[in-house]
C-alpha cells in the first residue's frame, strides 16, 4: 500500500478552518475552481487501492491454480520491477510537457496488465502481466503527484492528501469482501478482468480538469526541457539489475551468481545516479527522507505480500477472510495520515516518524504468532492496524517534507527519486523474502488445498516476516536524521 497523502502541517489551520480536510469554502478543494478535479483524481487514487486490497486476496488462489505458488514474490515484485523505469520515465515527461499525456498512457497500461493477467494461462504470462501493470502504476503515481504540485495552493495540499489518505478506507474494507467472494463463486479471473471497468470514471472526470489546470511545462515562457537520456538508462538499468536480482533469489543454485553478481552491477551506479546524493548513508535532510521512505514501504509491503497466503495455507482460512484481517488497515492509516496533519503535530514530525516506524516493527514482528496453533488469528488483524497507523504516518510525512524541498519545475524528478526509493526496497526486499521463503520449503505450501490447514513450513513465513521487522527498526535511527540542523 503506497498511498499519495503528503501534507504540511504548518499551514493546515489556515486552510482548513472547518473541521475536516473535504471543507467545501470556496477556495477549497471542493470549492468551484478545483471541484472537477479533485473529484477526478481522488477517483483514481480509489481505483489504485481496490486494485491493491482486491488483487492481493485473490493472488494466493491464482499462483495455486497457476502452479506457481514458489514464483509468488515474483507475482508482487514484478509490479515494483517495471515501475522503477516508469518512475523516471514520468517524471521527466511531467516536468517537460505536464502530466497528463504521462496520466493518461498510465491509467491504459495500469488496465492493460489487469486484462492480461486476468487471462492468463500460466505463471509466467500472470507475471508479464503484473509487469504491464507496473509501467502503469509508475507512470500514474509520480504523474499524481505534479498535479497536485501543480494545480493546488500549498495551503490546499493537506486537505487533498488526506482525501487522498481517506480513499484507502473504503476499498481497504469492500476490496478483500468483494475480491474474496468473486474469487471463491466465480473464480479469481474475475478480480483482475473486471477492475478495469473502473478506470472509464476517472478518467471522464479527471482528465478535462487536469488539461486545463496542470497541462504543459511548468514555465510555458521557458525552454521545454529536453529528456535526461542518462537518467533514462540509468532507470532502465535499475530496472533490470531488479529482475536479475529477482531470478537469482528465486533459482537458488550456484548459477544465479552471475545474474545476481549482474544485477548488483547494474543496480548500484544507477541507484546513485537517480537518488539524491548521500542518500545510502542517511545524510541529513533530502536523502534521508528518500531513504526512509524506501525502508518502511519495503519492510511493510514485503511483509503484508505474504500475510493472506499465511493465513490461507497455515491458519486454513478462506480467501475472503484472509483478506478481511487486513480490512481494518485502511481505516488506521487514513487516521494516521490525519493526525501527522494536524499544526500542533509540526513541531514533533521527527518523533512522530520515529514512532510511526516503532509501531511498523512491532506489528511485522507479532504477524508471525498466528504460526503458533494456540494464538487467535484476529492477532494479525490488530497487528495490521496498529502497522498502518504507524504507515500513514510516516509515508505522509515523507511526502510533506518531499514537497516543501522541491521548488515547481523540479517536482517530477524529485517525485520520481522519492518513488524509485519505495519501488526498489520494494523489489529487493520482496526478492529476498520470497527467496528465504523458497529456500525453506515455501513452495511446498501450493500442494495443500484451500481448506486443509497445514502446519508445514511455519519457518519459510517467519524468514520473511522477522527480518523485514529488523528493517522497518532500522527506520527509527534514519527518522532522527530528516531533518537539517
Amino acid at each position: 500500500m503506497t498511498a499519495l497523502e503528503p501534507n504540511d502541517a504548518g499551514i493546515a489551520a489556515e486552510a482548513a478552518p472547518l473541521p475536516g480536510p473535504l471543507h467545501s469554502r470556496q477556495d477549497g478543494i471542493l470549492g468551484r475552481t478545483h471541484r472537477a478535479l479533485s473529484v477526478g483524481i481522488v477517483c483514481v487514487v480509489l481505483l489504485i487501492a481496490f486494485e491493491a486490497t482486491a488483487v492481493g486476496t485473490a493472488m494466493p488462489v491464482a499462483a495455486r491454480e497457476l502452479r506457481g505458488v514458489s514464483l509468488y514474490a515474483f507475482a508482487f515484485s514484478a509490479y515494483f520491477t517495471t515501475s522503477l523505469f516508469a518512475m523516471v520515465l514520468s517524471g521527466q515527461w511531467a516536468d517537460r510537457s505536464g502530466p497528463l499525456r504521462p496520466l493518461v498512457t498510465g491509467i491504459s497500461a495500469f488496465a492493460a496488465g489487469l486484462l492480461l493477467s486476468g487471462t492468463a494461462g500460466a505463471m509466467w504470462l500472470f507475471i508479464v502481466g503484473r509487469a504491464v501493470q507496473g509501467l502503469g502504476g509508475g507512470l500514474v503515481i509520480v504523474a499524481l503527484y505534479v498535479v497536485v504540485s501543480r494545480a493546488y495552493p500549498e495551503r490546499l495540499r493537506p486537505a487533498i492528501m488526506a482525501a487522498f489518505a481517506a480513499s484507502w478506507v473504503v476499498p481497504s474494507v469492500v476490496g478483500p469482501l468483494a475480491s474474496g467472494t468473486v474469487t471463491e463463486h466465480l473464480g479469481w479471473r474475475w478480480v483482475f478482468v473486471g477492475i478495469p471497468v473502473l478506470v472509464v470514471l476517472p478518467l471522464a472526470t479527471a482528465l478535462p480538469a487536469i488539461r486545463k489546470m496542470a497541462s504543459g511545462p511548468a514555465d510555458p515562457s521557458g525552454p521545454v526541457p529536453a529528456f535526461d537520456r542518462t537518467r533514462i538508462r540509468l532507470a532502465l538499468a535499475i530496472s533490470l539489475g531488479a529482475g536479475l536480482l529477482q531470478y537469482a533469489g528465486q533459482d537458488l543454485n550456484w548459477w544465479s551468481l552471475l545474474p545476481g553478481a549482474a544485477g548488483a552491477a547494474l543496480i548500484v551506479p544507477a541507484v546513485l545516479g537517480l537518488l539524491p546524493r548521500g542518500t545510502y548513508r542517511a545524510a541529513r535532510g533530502m536523502p534521508s527522507v528518500v531513504l526512509l521512505r524506501g525502508v518502511a514501504a519495503g519492510s511493510f509491503i514485503a511483509a503484508e505480500s505474504f500475510v493472506p497466503l499465511m493465513l490461507v495455507t497455515q491458519r486454513g482460512l478462506s480467501p475472503t477472510l484472509a483478506g478481511l484481517s487486513l480490512a481494518v488497515g485502511g481505516a488506521t492509516w487514513a487516521l494516521g495520515s490525519y493526525i501527522q496533519s494536524r499544526p500542533r503535530m509540526e513541531p514533533h514530525r521527527e518523533r512522530l516518524l520515529m514512532g510511526g516506524m516503532v509501531l511498523v516493527a512491532a506489528a511485522i514482528a507479532a504477524a508471525p504468532s498466528v504460526l503458533i496453533e494456540s494464538v487467535p488469528v484476529w492477532i494479525v488483524g490488530v497487528a495490521w492496524a496498529v502497522g498502518c497507523l504507524g504507515m500513514g504516518a510516516v509515508i505522509a510525512s515523507t511526502s510533506v517534507l518531499l514537497l516543501k524541498l522541491s521548488p515547481p519545475e523540479e517536482a517530477g524528478t524529485n517525485s520520481a527519486a522519492l518513488q524509485i526509493s519505495d519501488g526498489l526496497s520494494n523489489v529487493l526486499l520482496l526478492s529476498a523474502g520470497g527467496a528465504a521463503f523458497a529456500a525453506l520449503g515455501g513452495g511446498a505450501v501450493g500442494t495443500h488445498t484451500l481448506s486443509t490447514p497445514t502446519a508445514s513450513h511455519p519457518a519459510a513465513f517467519a524468514a520473511v516476516f522477522l527480518p523485514m521487522a529488523a528493517v522497518a527498526l532500522a527506520g527509527v535511527w534514519v527518522a532522527t536524521r530528516v531533518r537539517t540542523r
